[in-house]
């Protein structure tokens, strides 16, 4: 199965304001606010599998490639040019729709590095491994990115 970019660009349009990086695409229960659940898991009062419940009734596309795939904890991540995150490992693996990136756009797992292109393709990514990310590059990478059992 192939992902629509551009409609998930579409509907995700009027969330993305350019000041945000990180927006929550699923909630707790009684708690729709899209920015609890974003940041580290620790500084919450929630584990990642309770985010479960989509925010935004709207992103009918969206929300069923996020349910199809089986993803909770779900964020878009807009990294910044020119930055990268810490060499870190998360507590369950991540799969990754890349919406917007390019080839200056990587990971490096365990030393090794790779690219994953924003073809319309998904990625279960072993982030329990210790990793980071590097946007190289002089413009905004988009991702979705959500937790999955794997």
């Amino acid at each position: 199965m192939k992902v629509n970019i551009d409609l998930i660009l579409l509907e995700l349009d009027s969330y993305l304001p350019e000041y945000q990086n990180q927006i929550s695409l699923q909630c707790v229960e009684g708690n729709p606010d899209p920015f609890y659940g974003i940041g580290r898991i620790t500084d919450l009062d929630h584990e990642e599998k309770d985010f479960v419940e989509p925010i935004f009734k709207d992103l009918a596309y969206t929300n069923t490639i996020i349910k199809k795939l089986g993803m909770y904890r779900t964020r878009v991540m807009r990294m910044p040019p020119q930055t990268c995150y810490t060499y870190h490992r998360d507590y369950t693996q991540r799969m990754h729709i890349p919406l917007i990136t390019n080839e200056r756009c990587f990971f490096v797992i365990d030393d090794e590095v790779s690219r994953y292109p924003a073809d319309g393709s998904y990625y279960l990514i072993n982030t329990t491994k210790k990793h980071t990310f590097v946007n190289a590059s002089t413009e905004y990478r988009i991702h979705i990115v959500g937790c999955i059992n794997g």
